[in-house]
């Protein structure tokens, strides 16, 4: 089953400084959709210049922030200060608790997805990490950007049996990931457009994947595209 979630129906809201879209229910907006699997959360948002989330705080949660456009600037209560650019990726493991602040400290708007995975077990240590993954490296293919399995050794950590990938490719190219027919995938294309498994997946829209044991994936323009696998 591939279900198709366009941008244009996706809840959200415009507080001026913040503009949202919700691809799962985030507070009251889309009850129906309260997460896929251990996926939460996927919020498409697009930061002003110079404003941002204020101190907040976070518990049991796996917060994966892959930046599209600018830079997001996060600092903690662990004391961790850091600047993640575009195309790069931030994982916060909020454990039994940590504040968190993310500015937009750019002179131009920042585009992010914002990706909330439950983790395996509550609780434990807190912990934050970025790492850059230049595109070029993703070019044909999907590189895993973070992931709970210890094959992966060059992603990002996080405290589920998930997996957080991203590719860009070239109109006609075509990547497959085997995904299994017990899991659940959700895709978006950052940019461009995508047929999955014979569905066509525009900029910005959401593919909800689940019973298909191999996921095909062939860009219909030039496209970037994330993918997250979770239980």
């Amino acid at each position: 089953m591939i279900e198709r979630r366009p941008f244009n129906k996706l809840a959200g809201a415009d507080h001026g400084w913040l503009k949202a879209k919700h691809h799962f229910a985030f507070a009251d907006d889309d009850p129906a959709r309260m997460g896929w699997g251990s996926l939460r959360m996927w919020n498409d948002d697009e930061i002003a210049p110079d404003t941002g989330f204020p101190p907040h705080p976070h518990a049991n949660m796996e917060i994966i922030t892959y930046v599209r456009e600018g830079a997001v600037t996060h600092k903690d209560s662990l004391g961790n200060v850091g600047r993640t650019e575009a195309g790069d990726v931030q994982v916060m493991s909020a454990g039994s608790g940590i504040r968190h602040a993310e500015y937009n400290l750019e002179q131009a708007p920042t585009r992010i997805f914002q990706i909330w995975i439950t983790p395996g077990a509550k609780g434990g240590s807190p912990a934050w990490g970025s790492q850059p993954f230049p595109k070029a490296d993703r070019s044909g293919r999907l590189v895993t950007l973070a992931s709970g399995f210890d094959s992966d050794n060059d992603a990002l950590p996080i405290r589920s049996r998930a997996r957080v990938l991203g590719a860009t490719l070239k109109v006609g190219e075509t990547v497959e990931y085997a995904l299994g027919e017990t899991r659940h995938g959700y895709l978006v294309p950052a940019s461009g457009a995508v047929d999955v498994n014979g569905v066509r997946i525009d900029a910005r829209d959401g593919a909800a994947i689940k019973d298909i044991a191999l996921v095909r994936i062939t860009a219909v323009e030039d496209s970037e595209l994330v993918m997250v696998d979770v239980p």
